[in-house]
């Protein structure tokens, strides 16, 4: 087993204390959006040898795929870890964004590859020829968009906007008529993606609009029965004023989760995190579409491409106990699910489940990794990957400790 060090992303986005208060260290004072653990190769993590000596954790993999990951994820995945764990920390909006199916990441790829786009290009859409399916578990309330509404919904969102711009005596921009007329389309898929295509083509010429809406609903118009609506919107608009996607995001069910509630986000799935601290973990990849809310590039045809255009709910999921009194997240992904650990001071261990390579993070108090071949300690604020070679590992809380440890593990979903 190998303790890690983790890569911090201070993007502009970022809490500046929700992640340092996590792991139980001073803050930095600067953005701390997400810490990467894994090995990823944009940001791997570095592996601490028991000889004090350090390498990256994807050089350490390669070094020997079939002893660190195992043979059925080698042979499923290829020699990479297949999943990326972060902890993620939004103070503001992330970008209104959606992930490439496998075959499209592969095919985006090659094709950006062949074009000679650089890698580190601005323009670039693909980054990899991986998927990027996520979950999220919140540590904190968080607050999200999450996939299309019914179409009759949004409708009447935008009917009422409508209204009471007129009560107001305000002119009704025509993007708002034209958008209730894309919505009343009988075919959902094609009334869901006319809206969204005419909302994220207008561009520039959203501002206007967005903020009359804006100086009528802040001035007090009333705004039930769409009030969780509305006002995610124009919390929205107060970090992205004038966006596109301040107006996408009606056509988004609109999420509040409360610490311990996950939801799962397939290919096509458009979203966006909101606000709120999480643990997120994803198929190995840095594949992001993006929409609006971002000063970044923004690749309409292409995002087209890649949404899905259905209303579906909130794709939830629920903790599976075992015999075992394993607490398992197991989203319909084969590259990763999550475990939650909780241990009272002189609890039995807990087995660590484990299909192939494993990591694990400390949020509270220490903890022991304990395998026929090993056993490593870890503090708040640590964390370890394992091999495949290392199972069977049984996490038991500290000798003599006085407080509640609690800690995250991810592993393949292989097995399930």
């Amino acid at each position: 087993m190998y303790q890690i060090e983790n890569v911090l992303r201070p993007y502009a986005w970022g809490s500046t204390t929700a992640i340092a208060g996590l792991l139980g260290r001073p803050a930095s004072g600067d953005p701390e959006a997400e810490l990467w653990i894994g090995a990823h190769p944009d940001s791997p993590s570095t592996a601490i040898h028991p000889n004090g000596v350090t390498q990256p954790l994807d050089a350490l993999i390669a070094s020997d795929p079939v002893q660190f990951l195992g043979p059925e994820s080698l042979a499923e995945f290829g020699p990479r870890l297949p999943f990326l764990t972060k902890l993620l920390a939004a103070e503001q909006p992330l970008s209104l964004q959606v992930h490439p199916s496998l075959e499209q990441a592969r095919e985006g790829f090659a094709r950006e590859n062949a074009e000679g786009i650089a890698a580190d290009a601005a323009h670039r859409n693909y980054r990899d020829d991986n998927h990027k399916p996520e979950m999220i578990f919140a540590l904190t309330p968080f607050e999200a968009l999450c996939g299309f509404r019914p179409a009759a919904e949004s409708k009447a969102t935008f009917e009422h906007l409508a209204q009471v711009l007129d009560s107001a005596a305000a002119r009704v921009p025509d993007i708002i008529t034209e958008v209730i007329a894309d919505l009343g389309q009988p075919d959902e898929s094609a009334a869901l993606r006319a809206a969204f295509q005419r909302l994220l083509q207008a561009g520039a010429d959203a501002a206007q609009p967005i903020e009359e809406i804006v100086a009528v609903l802040s001035s007090g118009a009333p705004q039930e029965p769409h009030a969780d609506t509305l006002t995610a919107m124009l919390e929205i608009n107060q970090a992205f004023p004038g966006d596109p996607g301040v107006l996408v995001s009606l056509l988004l069910n609109h999420v509040s989760l409360e610490p311990g509630e996950v939801v799962y986000l397939p290919a096509g799935n458009v979203h966006a995190y909101l606000r709120g601290l999480g643990v997120e973990v994803m198929a190995s990849s840095d594949n992001v579409l993006r929409g609006g809310l971002t000063p970044k590039h923004v690749d309409v045809p292409e995002l087209l491409k890649t949404v899905r255009f259905e209303a579906l709910g909130v794709p939830r999921v629920d903790v599976s106990g075992t015999e075992f009194g394993q607490e398992l997240y197991r989203p319909p992904f084969k590259e990763f699910q999550l475990q939650r650990i909780e241990l009272e001071p002189g609890a039995v261990p807990v087995p660590l489940a484990q299909n192939g390579p494993a990591v694990v993070v400390v949020v509270a108090g220490a903890m022991v990794l304990d395998s026929p071949k090993s056993d490593l300690r870890l503090e708040r604020g640590a964390a370890a990957f394992i091999p495949d070679i290392e199972a069977p590992v049984n996490v038991h809380p500290v000798q003599g400790a006085t407080e509640t440890s609690i800690a995250f593990a991810v592993t393949t979903g292989l097995g399930n």
